[in-house]
């Protein structure tokens, strides 16, 4: 990279703070004399706290306020927590960099009141017992799982949402992203990780990515260096799931994904808010190799193709292709078997609750 600071966006929350210097000390060791400034600020889904995500109307919840500061030139990339991208990204801007994945899966975080129960699981909470989630996804997954359990929402930034838990008797549990309370130092909270046969995790959940435009070469080589082939693979495969569904936050969409020698499978969920209707799909392609190409092959390269808006400059095109392929192949089904009318019914019910607020 050339002298020049790069100015790096994100959200002002200490959890985003951490994601970001993870990501920023990650490029110095790429380059130990690259300077960064890091420029925070705060996005419609951090400023509006008493309305449920899915009834906020907007798919860029935590990313709008950013990506226009890309676009006017105060910021040279953005670091985001993948599953928050929405799945199209605003012209002449792609995701360039996507990170090792963190645990994708949901967890359970117990108030104190019941930690003198270790083994404590969903399941063995008392008939009636509240579970705090703001995520559509959830709660139409553990509704039907768990039909004794209630749910309310619960809003506000990891530290906000775990002191509204403690310091309240409103809630026996609440349920967050694994990812987010490790790297925040919080596992000890951990009382039960939801396994796929619980509750099918989100898009891109423990991933992080870097956004930049698509016309800075020269820095989408430099942060592109990032990319984890596996994480980036499987997470264009669920991203093209979900933009193949026209999910978001109003869609209780869900997601499993593995790679292992070379073939991926992908599991794609579509479910009514109640839980009652449930639709899934599995598939897996064979990946073509190698995956990762050769270093020189990527500094010879003077344009990119985008896969699930994604560029993988050091990644095999058809692998990634294959992977973005999959998502539709996977999204087609779920369509074919009742997926549009499940999502327009959820969109439908979302709406209604937003205008009663």
């Amino acid at each position: 990279m050339d002298s020049k600071t790069i100015k790096v966006g994100s959200r002002k929350s200490q959890l985003a703070m951490i994601q970001t210097e993870a990501v920023i000390a990650k490029l110095k060791e790429l380059d130990p004399a690259a300077t960064f400034e890091i420029l925070t600020m705060e996005t419609i889904g951090d400023q509006i706290q008493n309305v449920a995500l899915s009834q906020i109307g907007e798919s860029n919840l935590f990313t709008k306020e950013l990506e226009v500061a890309l676009a006017d030139g105060r910021i040279d990339m953005i670091v985001h927590s993948l599953k928050d991208l929405p799945s199209t990204l605003p012209p002449e801007m792609a995701i360039t960099a996507v990170c090792e994945r963190e645990d994708p899966h949901d967890a359970m975080v117990l108030h104190p009141k019941h930690a003198g129960n270790p083994s404590a699981t969903l399941e063995s909470l008392p008939p009636g017992s509240v579970i705090g989630t703001s995520s559509v996804r959830r709660v139409a997954q553990l509704k039907r799982k768990y039909p004794h359990l209630e749910f309310q929402d619960i809003r506000g930034n990891l530290n906000t949402r775990l002191r509204k838990l403690d310091e309240a008797d409103t809630y026996s549990a609440i349920i967050l992203a694994v990812a987010g309370l490790k790297r925040m130092g919080w596992g000890d909270r951990i009382s039960q990780i939801l396994t796929p046969d619980i509750s099918l995790y989100a898009v891109s959940q423990g991933a992080l990515a870097v956004e930049t435009k698509t016309d800075n070469q020269q820095l989408i080589k430099f942060i592109s260096q990032l990319h984890h082939p596996e994480t980036l693979l499987r997470c264009v495969t669920e991203r093209a799931l979900l933009r193949a569904l026209s999910g978001g936050c109003s869609a209780p969409v869900g997601t499993h994904s593995v790679l292992e020698n070379n073939q991926l499978s992908l599991t794609g969920a579509v479910l009514s808010l109640d839980g009652s209707q449930y639709l899934t799909e599995t598939q897996t392609v064979t990946l073509s190799t190698p995956i990762v190409l050769p270093k020189e092959s990527m500094d010879q390269s003077t344009s990119y193709q985008m896969y699930s808006s994604i560029i993988g400059p050091n990644i095999s095109q058809d692998a990634l292709k294959a992977a973005e392929d999959l998502g539709i192949s996977v999204a087609k089904n779920l369509h074919k078997n009742g997926a549009t009318e499940i999502l327009a019914k959820a969109k439908e019910e979302n709406d209604s609750k937003a205008e009663k607020k």
